[in-house]
């Protein structure tokens, strides 16, 4: 039996998008116009956060390649027959094409029936493996293949007013996992515990606030004692003690745009040691969240609060840089590199952007104060200024939990 490479599924109705029919051609009119002064005839997207900017389609891999062609007419989506008729009723496009398994390389079959030729071809070169960007080659011999991941990351950086509605929930929502881990710390309580408890009550407020989303992703880190010491530390099975440091990180996942609430805690007191270090670092956070505002450059924010470490003398047990920017991202994929504080990005702040702001100090075990101290707020970036969409309180007046 002679079984397709290529099918149409059409199982059931579209579901709401998450933005606005205009909200998504406007992103659309801006990449073409992109594409227009660069005379490209397509764009090929194969990454998570392109894909679902575009299409509002957040892919499952496991193990399978995806795809986004916009021409200068249409827009059309590659997905594997594993995913049934999901995709076609999720994707914000103009047509679909889904390959199957019977045949290897039935991917590139459905790229090339949905994009036939290309004189020039823009693609995610940060997103290929040599493989796939030798296929690609392979399959347009005639095309010049073109690097647009910075260009369209740029063009990710600046929110619209619906994209900042989102976020503005999001944050509202990790308040809401950062009050319902605070509520379930005790002695000899495990990480796990704390982050379920957490976790639970944001897919519950997701659900509730975006009844038509995919509930997917959403995750907490809670750290405790030694496990603090990086930021991305994953949970544990360990119990928590009254008088050592916790890091609270909450992450609410909506339509695979992530947001954040990041806090350092004490349970029953906190030692003198730890306590100079925390408000330390507090100091960089206040200073940084005046920094940020329209026309400053992420790397003189870097720089001054550099400063203020160095007159600590804790310059060196900073971990990472300042802050970073907000959009379609997780801890899988995705990340818009260009605008993050550190000493070796220049970009220059413009409204419409949204950063974070958080500083992070690591003393090594065994020394006063040991732990990771980090406080994590975001910031919508105005024509006058910035606001603070966080609104869960920080520091020691707040966050040692008396139980």
């Amino acid at each position: 039996m002679q079984m397709p490479k290529t099918l149409q599924i059409h199982n059931g109705e579209k579901v709401p998008s998450t933005f606005s029919p205009e909200e998504y051609a406007q992103r659309l009119s801006t990449l073409r116009a992109y594409m227009a002064q660069q005379d490209i005839d397509a764009a090929l997207f194969t990454s998570y956060h392109n894909i679902n900017y575009y299409a509002d389609f957040l892919y499952c891999s496991f193990g399978r390649q995806y795809a986004l062609v916009v021409t200068r007419e249409r827009s059309v989506l590659i997905s594997a027959n594993i995913d049934g008729g999901q995709p076609g009723r999720r994707a914000v496009c103009d047509d679909q094409v889904v390959y199957t398994d019977w045949h290897r390389g039935n991917f590139f079959v459905a790229v090339k029936q949905a994009l036939p030729q290309a004189a020039r071809l823009g693609l995610e070169f940060d997103q290929l493996t040599l493989p796939s960007h030798q296929a690609f080659a392979e399959l347009y011999p005639r095309a010049q293949l073109l690097d647009i991941a910075a260009p369209c990351m740029s063009m990710r950086m600046l929110k619209s007013v619906e994209e900042q509605a989102l976020i503005r929930q999001g944050a509202r929502i990790a308040d809401i996992g950062g009050a319902a881990a605070i509520d379930a710390l005790q002695d000899q309580v495990s990480e796990y515990d704390v982050a379920l408890h957490a976790t639970q009550a944001m897919v519950r407020e997701i659900a509730r606030t975006f009844p038509a989303a995919e509930l997917m992703d959403t995750w907490t880190w809670f750290q405790s004692g030694i496990n603090t010491d990086g930021a991305h530390n994953p949970l544990t099975s360990r119990r928590i003690s009254p008088g050592e440091i916790l890091s609270l990180n909450c992450f609410p996942m909506i339509a695979g745009y992530y947001t954040a609430l990041e806090r350092t805690l004490f349970l029953g007191h906190c030692p003198d040691a730890c306590l100079r270090l925390w408000e330390i670092n507090l100091k960089v956070h206040e200073a940084g969240l005046q920094l940020i505002k329209p026309g400053a450059r992420c790397s003189d924010i870097a720089r001054q609060l550099n400063e203020i470490y160095l007159e600590h003398d804790l310059l060196q047990y900073r971990t990472f840089g300042y802050g970073h920017s907000f959009g379609i991202l997780n801890h899988y994929y995705g990340r818009e590199t260009g605008l993050e504080f550190r000493e070796d990005v220049d970009t220059v702040l413009e409204p419409g952007m949204v950063v974070s702001m958080e500083p992070m100090v690591r003393l090594p075990e065994g020394s006063p104060g040991a732990g990771g101290y980090r406080e994590h707020d975001i910031l919508i970036v105005h024509s006058q200024g910035a606001e603070n969409i966080t609104r869960l309180p920080y520091g020691p007046q707040h966050n040692i939990i008396d139980r």
